[in-house]
């Protein structure tokens, strides 16, 4: 079904209504709406470079400055970005016991802004607000790992095991995490509503879930500016701003 502008939020709200367990899937498009570039758009930073891939972050001292100078670059859209009225219509379903969880490609941390508590929301790129040591694990907050580097672009280590720290991302060449893709796998074989919401769909096996979600009885939902390979499968289509539609169908300002 592809409704009219006018139409789709009183659809997706019908569907809504009618579910007794939700999952979100969430990409590019819901954060661009706060103002995050897509990396993938025209004019994205990999338009502009080849992204790193892990196995160079690993070997070459040079390409971690470099992801680290990257970083940089990209925080200064992260800082200034909030969540939008899609960000905040989620978190309603989440806190009204509707939507059991969301599962989203980004790396902003915005669901978690928005007031969605942290083990509702499974990253399957990991997170960008934080780093991590990839030998012991320790977490760090990016700040001061960011003042050393913008100082004399001082590569981070960790000071517990002497590790290497790197933001909590998962890169190109990277094994995606075993747990967070169990989690969704779970959580899209569970429910019976599966709403995908800004993305492409074409970053397998992430992309997969919903075609997951349908056999097992879904209904699935797709808002997404552009078409994607899974509309023809989908039960409504909406082919439109994000935060609008779900705002309005969630009853969220």
């Amino acid at each position: 079904m592809k409704p009219g502008t006018s139409s789709a939020s009183a659809a997706l709200a019908a569907l809504i209504a009618r579910s007794q367990r939700i999952v979100a899937f969430t990409g590019a498009g819901i954060s661009t709406e706060s103002g995050i570039p897509d990396f993938r758009s025209p004019g994205g930073i990999w338009s502009r470079m080849q992204p790193i891939d892990f196995r160079d972050f690993m070997s070459s001292i040079e390409m971690r400055r470099e992801a680290w100078r990257r970083k940089a670059v990209i925080d200064q859209d992260f800082q200034q970005a909030a969540p939008n009225r899609g960000h905040r219509a989620l978190a309603a379903l989440v806190s009204r016991g509707a939507m059991s969880a969301i599962i989203t490609q980004n790396i902003d941390g915005l669901h978690q802004a928005s007031g969605v508590p942290a083990d509702k929301v499974i990253e399957l790129h990991g997170n960008g607000t934080y780093a991590t040591c990839l030998d012991c694990g320790q977490r760090y907050e990016l700040a001061p790992i960011m003042v050393a580097f913008e100082r004399d672009e001082t590569v981070p280590e960790c000071d517990a095991c002497g590790g290497i720290v790197k933001s909590a991302t998962v890169s190109f060449g990277q094994a995606m995490p075993q747990a967070a893709m169990a989690r969704a796998q779970a959580e899209s074989t569970a429910c019976d509503l599966f709403i995908v919401l800004g993305s492409s769909l074409v970053v397998y096996p992430a992309a997969g879930f919903p075609a997951l979600a349908k056999r097992r009885g879904a209904k699935l939902v797709i808002i997404n500016r552009e078409e994607t390979d899974q509309d023809g499968s989908a039960d409504l289509v909406v082919h439109g701003e994000i935060g609008a539609t779900l705002g309005e169908a969630v009853g969220v300002a």
